[in-house]
């Protein structure tokens, strides 16, 4: 049976028939593939180095700053695939894309597995920048929009991010326990080659998760392009790249998640932070880096039902002022080695409204009045400017880091936290004024 044989049914003969809708179960099924498939695509570039950061430094023989070199190369990669990738999700099939780039990922894991060198690792970054966001990103933001429909797109994206964060923790949780398994009961003792071994075993659970979540996308999602009616379909045009970008919202909005991302960004800094100023070794640097991913689901799901209720933009400003508070406190220096409570007050803490941020920050395109025709594009835009972070932040947090050794470098780094959470309280409410204009001078449109 043909993958999207259940998902849509037409008038014999009649090619503009309205489909049919899909049946609940089929349609949660969809969502669960769609958040699986959200984060088994990051699993490699970034769910490794975040929590077997300590680890990976050993095994690659590289500075904080050298890792930051690669994620900078990421993220201008990234950047440049963003945009494109939003008309790609406008015009082409998303469950094609994101099979596509799952599967192309997963033989970046293979080559990852090998412990290329030092460069080697930095190139495959830029690999990962093309296939995890010129042909996924943009596709799984369509996907979760039309499946939220106009009436739960809080709740749509709240279970993205949710679901991706319980994911990541299962997996993250899986990965540590692995590592502990693998490494002698005194992980200070591990000789190189354990190391590397152990390493590698947990780069190989993640590879295998991203081709399996492949096979599910292909299965189990349906396949926009032709499950619409002819009438229906997307003709794209330069001329709706332009009505995007004439749309102030949008930019503000990619303000917003350039802020809420940094803080997102900071995050990875939790488990060298525990081993930096609470002496924590490698298996326990981690199972506080997994601690954060934790917060992750219960805190986005959370957030995406009071932005139904309360509106996305309200909740977002409640979250900065939140995660303000929290970096502001790392940034004081008031942690050290007697208040371990701080520790993983901040994590929890700043991580819940971190992952807040991230399970609203899409739900505010109804406000900005995007067509959900052209949610492929103006995703494409917001990412270009929102995840700027992927480029500056890594030699950031490296440069501070290596160049103030101690809890001294870390208190710079969730300094300039702390001043972008402050950045993204002023846009948000700026966004909230430009809506307002809009809505009085344009009635939204109701239907798309």
């Amino acid at each position: 049976m043909p993958p999207d044989s259940d998902a849509t049914t037409l008038t014999e003969g009649n090619e503009n028939a309205v489909p049919s809708p899909p049946p609940p179960w089929r349609r949660s099924l969809s969502l669960l593939v769609i958040v699986l498939s959200g984060e088994a695509i990051f699993l490699l570039p970034f769910l490794v180095p975040r929590v077997f950061r300590p680890l990976l430094l050993d095994v690659f023989g590289i500075t904080n700053l050298q890792l930051g070199t690669a994620f900078s190369l990421y993220g201008v990669v990234a950047m440049l695939s963003y945009f494109p990738g939003g008309p790609l999700a406008d015009r082409f099939s998303v469950r094609k894309l994101m099979t596509s780039a799952l599967l192309i990922t997963a033989l970046g894991g293979v080559h990852f597995a090998s412990i290329p060198t030092p460069g080697g690792l930095t190139l495959l970054y830029a690999f990962w920048g093309v296939t995890t966001i010129l042909l996924f990103w943009s596709a799984l933001i369509r996907a979760t929009r039309e499946w939220g429909g106009s009436q739960s797109q809080g709740l749509a994206y709240g279970i993205l991010e949710g679901g991706r964060g319980l994911f990541a923790a299962l997996l993250g949780l899986a990965g540590t326990l692995a590592l502990q398994a693998l490494l002698p009961a005194d992980p200070a003792t591990a000789t190189d080659l354990e190391k590397v071994r152990a390493l590698q075993q947990v780069v190989w659970i993640y590879t295998s998760m991203a081709a399996f979540t492949a096979a599910l996308v292909w299965f189990f999602v349906a396949d926009n392009a032709s499950s619409q009616p002819r009438c229906d379909r997307v003709q794209f045009s330069p001329r709706q790249i332009f009505r995007v970008l004439e749309n102030p919202a949008v930019w503000l909005q990619g303000a917003i998640v350039v802020c809420a991302y940094t803080g997102y960004k900071g995050a990875d800094d939790f488990g060298l932070y525990a081993r930096d100023v609470f002496g924590y070794d490698d298996v326990q640097a981690a199972f506080v880096s997994t601690l954060s991913l934790w917060i992750r689901p219960i805190t986005a799901l959370l957030a995406g039902v009071l932005a139904d209720r309360v509106g996305a933009a309200r909740s977002i400003l409640v979250c900065f002022g939140g995660l303000l508070l929290g970096d502001l406190v790392v940034a004081s220096g008031f942690a050290d080695t007697s208040t371990l409570w701080v520790l993983y007050l901040t994590v929890v803490g700043t991580g819940a409204m971190t992952y807040a941020l991230r399970g609203i920050y899409f739900a505010l395109f109804p406000d900005a009045q995007v067509s959900a025709a052209l949610t492929g594009t103006a995703a494409g835009l917001v990412s270009v400017i929102g995840y700027t972070p992927d480029i500056f932040m890594g030699p950031l947090m490296g440069y501070l880091t290596d160049t103030f050794p101690g809890a001294q470098g870390h208190q710079y780094f969730f300094t300039s936290l702390a001043g972008f959470a402050a950045c993204g309280l002023a846009a948000t409410i700026c966004f909230q004024r430009v809506c307002a204009r809009k809505t009085q001078q344009t009635p939204p449109a109701t239907a798309d």
